[in-house]
């Protein structure tokens, strides 16, 4: 039953993707934000689908610690999961991400349209540079920017190496930092076909006010040591 959920929300969002992002293309000539609402629908259906198909449910715990301002979001990252669903728990947000991402037909494209900051990671300078001057930026125009501290997608259960970009980010700008948790791993896996059923359980912990002189690495071991702290008690 599982494999026959799967596969069938696998072809039904091979099917609604490119008409989808399609139609998107008739968005472009607006607004930033404008763009935005209209792509971010996609993962509101994708969800959706998951949830009457798959049979994967949502649970978010903190909402009450979403900044009012746009803050900078540091989540674990163990699945495609979380991509979807921030988009439905936070205000409009941009994503820190390969460039390479958006080369891939229609999601691509859809990526594109919502202003991602995009870099090369085989060019480490570089791609700090453009973090810390695009970041700012999305930040000044009104947009939560996400980025997954650990880099890539890491398993369940298990603990990548949470990387600065994030942390420098925010105490060069002052923004605030807010950690996100979340057990999607357990559910759907990293780079996996598979969706099981049952219940994702976001965390969202209390923001980080970057104050004046502390360094990156300090607030880089507060986010790593709430969210890896969190996770065990999202399955109580």
């Amino acid at each position: 039953m599982v494999i026959l959920r799967s596969l069938i929300y696998f072809l039904l969002q091979l099917v609604i993707t490119p008409v989808f992002m399609l139609i998107g293309l008739l968005v472009v000539p607006l607004s930033p934000l404008q763009r935005y609402a209209y792509i971010s629908k996609w993962a509101h259906i994708m969800l959706w689908l998951l949830r009457v198909v798959c049979g994967v449910r949502m649970e978010v715990r903190g909402r009450e610690n979403i900044p009012a301002e746009p803050c900078l979001i540091l989540c674990k990252h163990q699945s495609a999961w979380e991509t979807m669903a921030l988009q439905l728990v936070f205000p409009p947000q941009v994503w820190v991400l390969k460039r390479e991402l958006l080369k891939i037909p229609f999601f691509g494209w859809g990526l594109a349209m919502t202003s991602p900051i995009a870099i090369n990671r085989g060019e480490s300078r570089e791609a700090m540079r453009t973090l810390l001057r695009e970041g700012k930026d999305r930040l000044a125009r009104g947009f939560c920017v996400v980025i997954f501290p650990e880099g890539t997608r890491v398993p369940y259960g298990q603990r990548g190496k949470y990387k600065l970009g994030g942390a420098l980010l925010g105490v060069s700008c002052g923004s605030p930092v807010v950690p996100v948790a979340h057990n999607a791993g357990k559910l759907w896996g990293k780079n996996a076909f598979l969706k099981y059923p049952g219940l994702i359980t976001l965390s969202i912990g209390q923001p980080i006010h970057p104050q004046k002189g502390m360094k990156a690495d300090e607030l880089s071991r507060q986010v790593e040591a709430w969210i890896e702290a969190e996770i065990p008690k999202l399955s109580e």
